[in-house]
Formats: C-alpha cells, structure tokens, sequence
C-alpha cells in the first residue's frame, strides 16, 4: 500500500499517478491535498510519513512544486528515507542503495510523463542489500542518537 500527498502545486500531478497506480491494481492512500486550493505542505507529509511510521502504508509518494519541502518534512520522521528523484535512474538507485520508502516528486521541473516513468522505476525496484545493507544501519544508529 502506498500512500501519496501533495500540496496544491503537485495536485494535478498527483491525481495522474493515482490514476496511474489504478490502472496497475496498485492500492494506495490518498492523503491530501484534494484540490488546488493552497494548503501547507508540512502537513501533508507528515499525514504520508506517518502512515509509512504505523505501517499502515509501506511506502509514500509525495508531491510539491519542487519535491525539496517534501522530502525535508518526511525525512524529520523516523525509520523515513524520502529520496527527491527527477528522473529513473535517482529513482532506481534511491531504492537499491538507499532502500528510500518515500519518493518526492517536483511538479515544476518533471512533465506527467516522467513523473510516471519515475514512479514505475522506483515501484519496480527493489534494494541490494549487502553493503548497502551496512549503512542502512549506519542510518539507523544516527537516527537513535538525534531523533529522540
């Protein structure tokens, strides 16, 4: 189950990869935002983080006009690793070295197109683990000592 958001500025980006993930029987979450009407990001990637945090979701899709405001919210969450991917292959290697549980989109810099292409190849891949595996831990250890 994926669970996706975005602001007012990734609104229509996100309802093509809602429609996108339909298509492909992919079961998702829609967390907002519901129109165009301006909303504040923070809150919509929290309400995407925290349903990857209670596992109600396993992964995210988040959307904002540049992915940057996205990806900082989510990554404030622990046991969250938000990659900001603009094309396949950031997406591709954000899952296999980087085991990413949430992918950021910007709205203003990809088309409907890639933005699909992107969502697929971060859907399709998986981590290599090994050692990636390794730092994966890393990351965990410096999550316990900062984020109490």
């Amino acid at each position: 189950m994926i669970a996706i958001g975005s602001d007012h500025g990734g609104y229509k980006l996100k309802e093509e990869i809602k429609k996108y993930l339909e298509e492909k029987d992919i079961k998702y979450v829609d967390c907002g935002s519901f129109s165009e009407e301006r909303v504040d990001y923070p809150y919509i990637a929290k309400a995407v983080a925290e349903k990857i945090q209670t596992k109600e979701c396993n992964e995210g899709i988040l959307i904002c006009r540049s992915g940057i405001g996205m990806s900082i919210v989510a990554n404030k969450f622990k046991g969250i690793r938000c990659a900001k991917c603009d094309n396949e292959e950031e997406a591709k290697f954000s899952r296999m070295h980087n085991n990413s549980n949430v992918l950021a989109l910007g709205a203003d810099y990809i088309n409907m197109s890639e933005a699909i292409c992107i969502v697929r190849a971060w859907i399709a891949t998986e981590f290599q683990g090994g050692r990636h595996e390794e730092r994966l831990k890393i990351i965990e250890e410096i999550e316990k000592e900062n984020m109490k």
